[in-house]
């Protein structure tokens, strides 16, 4: 499973829960949006991201996020979700995620999401540090 995730620098681990499927008897639609974040924040905590943003009042803002469903998952199973950065513009980044299924082998779902830098301080837009683009960058390197 591993060349599934090759290309992406960090993997999140993520066990299906019995109540994150609906009445189909798959996990519902929302719920990858959630595996998404989770797998968003892991890469987020691997850039030190959230310290950044602590103490310059300045950090990440959801701006849109899409989601290509595969495969059906069921429980029990456990995703991998990778997650990476495709594009690095001054006020935003464009990240990639590829969930994996442990039981399955497959790749089930796939998704995107810009995330924008946010002053909230001053309630504008703001540009990524260059220490942030140096993070960035540079875990990007290793995949």
């Amino acid at each position: 499973m591993e060349h599934l995730l090759a290309d992406f620098p960090v993997i999140t681990e993520i066990p299906v829960a019995w109540g994150e499927m609906d009445a189909l008897q798959h996990v519902n639609n929302v719920v990858y949006f959630r595996y998404f974040e989770t797998a968003r924040i892991d890469y987020f905590k691997q850039v030190a991201l959230m310290e950044e943003t602590q103490s310059t009042g300045i950090g990440p803002v959801l701006s849109e996020t899409q989601c290509r469903y595969k495969i059906p998952v069921t429980f029990p199973d456990t995703l991998l979700i990778g997650s990476r950065v495709v594009d690095i513009q001054s006020d935003r980044f464009t990240m990639e995620y590829q969930a994996v299924s442990k039981k399955m082998g497959k790749v089930t779902t796939t998704g995107s999401a810009t995330v924008v830098m946010f002053n909230f301080k001053n309630g504008q837009k703001a540009h990524l540090s260059d220490k942030l683009i140096h993070a960035i960058n540079t875990i990007e390197a290793t995949s």
